[in-house]
């Protein structure tokens, strides 16, 4: 009677392991493919959401098309075709903004900031990154592989905007993921002509940003279902969200930066921009935008952004 019920117990806990085990891998695996799951919007669509928060933009953006100022460009890297668009200034210039979208944008979702650059003269170079926009791809990165495309893509901005001068000089500008990408970008053995890095509320890493997710849409704790999510995308795709850090870039990276947040960030939590900023050695600015939601600092506060940005580029760009 008492092996029965032994045996009983043994299956029961059994039963229970091998359900949890298949809730923990279907889990992980949804959240794999929603997070990553390759986001192809159109410049259309991208320009509409921008008019929205931006209405100042259209006029600017309809004179560039009058006048076809709007370039795209492609390359292949690694066997996968990439796009990219670029604008040249005004007047012949050697100062280039090197703008990198966000989360399941295109580079069209950047045109508010290039707004900025272009009126001070700058050339301007958009990157649709891998499997975003019009730019081929299987999975997103979170910034992590796409500093690779992205430093091959700024000797490419270099090659076409240096004219007769030897290099130019290069401002790294990214918003969310694009802001995770370009510290990513900043920890690698920088290029002469790259003088100086915006990030605009970038993330510390991707483990801790889909933690945040976990607990903040499905109230979910990281472990288990993270930690084998993270298995599965090296597994799947060659990299884990435990080495997608663009802290652990920071560290590394000694051209200045200018740090942004919105203090009311919900998305990518406003506690992470301390941090980042901390990590980052010096030269090194902060700027917390009073009350901005995610991504929405310029928005929110543009006569502000505009003479931070205005003024820490022209530290560092002549």
């Amino acid at each position: 009677m008492i092996r029965l019920r032994i045996r009983k117990i043994w299956t029961w806990a059994l039963s229970l392991m091998v359900v949890l085990l298949v809730v923990v891998l279907a889990g992980s695996a949804y959240l794999l493919n929603f997070a990553l799951s390759p986001q192809h919007r159109s410049v259309d669509e991208a320009l509409a959401r921008l008019y929205k928060h931006h209405a100042y933009v259209r006029p600017w953006v309809d004179s560039l098309k009058t006048v076809s100022a709007i370039h795209d460009t492609m390359v292949v890297i690694n066997g996968t075709r990439l796009h990219a668009a670029y604008i040249p200034a005004p007047r012949t210039s050697h100062k280039v903004a090197f703008l990198i979208h966000g989360y399941k944008d295109c580079y069209a979702m950047m045109l508010h900031v290039g707004y900025i650059y272009h009126h001070l003269g700058y050339n301007l170079f958009l990157p649709d990154l891998y499997a975003h926009g019009e730019s081929e791809g299987n999975h997103i990165r979170m910034g992590w592989l796409d500093r690779l495309d992205v430093m091959q893509w700024v000797h490419i901005a270099n090659a076409k905007f240096r004219g007769d001068s030897t290099s130019t000089q290069m401002v790294v500008h990214g918003i969310s993921m694009g802001a995770a990408t370009a510290m990513c970008l900043s920890g690698m053995p920088q290029p002469p002509f790259v003088k100086c890095y915006v990030e605009d509320c970038g993330y510390t890493s991707v483990h801790d940003e889909f933690e945040h997710e976990l607990k903040q849409m499905y109230g979910l704790p990281a472990f288990p279902i993270l930690n084998v999510a993270s298995a599965m995308c090296k597994m799947k795709y060659g990299w884990n969200f435990e080495e997608a850090s663009p802290i652990q870039q920071v560290k590394k990276s000694h051209l200045p930066m200018l740090v942004i947040h919105g203090t009311a960030d919900d998305f990518v939590p406003t506690w992470m921009a301390q941090p980042i900023y901390d990590a980052k050695p010096s030269p090194k600015q902060i700027y917390m935008a009073p009350g901005s939601a995610h991504a929405r600092s310029l928005a929110d506060h543009r006569e502000a952004y505009t003479r931070i940005i205005t003024q820490f580029t022209h530290t560092y760009i002549k």
